[in-house]
């Protein structure tokens, strides 16, 4: 099974956006931000994806990208 990376980092640093910038324009933590930037998180709400795309004008697609040659550390579920 294949794993979704997040490449919130990469849209950031091309729209030349900080993590404190970003988290205003959102209203999510910079906690929150950050362990989306490095991909330490198991769930996004739609709402948070939406508004990260509105306040960086992309889509998810910029944000989300699906490996399915990577290795998954969450566990299947049956």
């Amino acid at each position: 099974m294949g794993k979704i990376i997040l490449r919130l980092d990469r849209v950031m640093a091309d729209r030349k956006i900080s993590l404190n910038e970003l988290s205003e324009r959102v209203g999510v933590t910079n906690v929150n931000l950050s362990k989306m930037k490095t991909g330490k998180i198991s769930a996004i709400r739609f709402s948070t994806l939406e508004a990260i795309c509105e306040a960086l004008n992309c889509q998810p697609g910029d944000i989300l990208e699906y490996d399915p040659t990577a290795v998954s550390t969450e566990p299947e579920v049956e």
